[in-house]
């Protein structure tokens, strides 16, 4: 059995995250590509960045901050470093899944919502990889009225 992935939700780009690097950033993301920042995105203690709207089912998260960052439950384990977010079906049957399997994954619950559950896990090449549970998410359109 496979993990049902339902939807891509977000990349998220490492940018500077200094004030002038801050603005920079919004000039060019939203200024110049005309995306709007998501404003219901939490207040994530010192990762600073954006969650930018991108059409009804997708957003650009662009995440600054030191890394390790305040998240980071140890080496290779940190929420901030560049990774493509999938929303699955059932993050539960995903996490049973990839225990089926024996695939080495960490979690992180809570961070940007008390509902959240989020696993990462890296593909052969290294690239880190996030699940969620669909609409559990700011990413849709249709969930931005909501804070998870």
């Amino acid at each position: 059995m496979s993990i049902n992935v339902v939807e891509i939700h977000h990349p998220a780009l490492r940018i500077n995250g200094d004030a002038a690097d801050l603005a920079a950033n919004l000039d060019f993301y939203q200024g110049l590509l005309g995306l709007i920042p998501d404003a219901g995105r939490p207040d994530l203690r010192g990762v600073p960045g954006f969650w930018l709207n991108v059409g009804e089912t997708g957003q650009l998260h662009l995440i600054g901050g030191s890394v390790p960052s305040p998240f980071a439950q140890g080496p290779g384990q940190d929420p901030v470093v560049p990774h493509v977010a999938l929303a699955v079906s059932d993050i539960m049957e995903a996490k049973a899944e990839l225990d089926r399997r024996g695939a080495k994954y960490w979690s992180l619950s809570g961070a940007v919502g008390p509902q959240s559950t989020q696993l990462f896990l890296n593909d052969p090449n290294g690239n880190m990889i996030e699940l969620h549970q669909a609409d559990h998410c700011r990413c849709r359109s249709a969930n931005r009225r909501y804070n998870y």
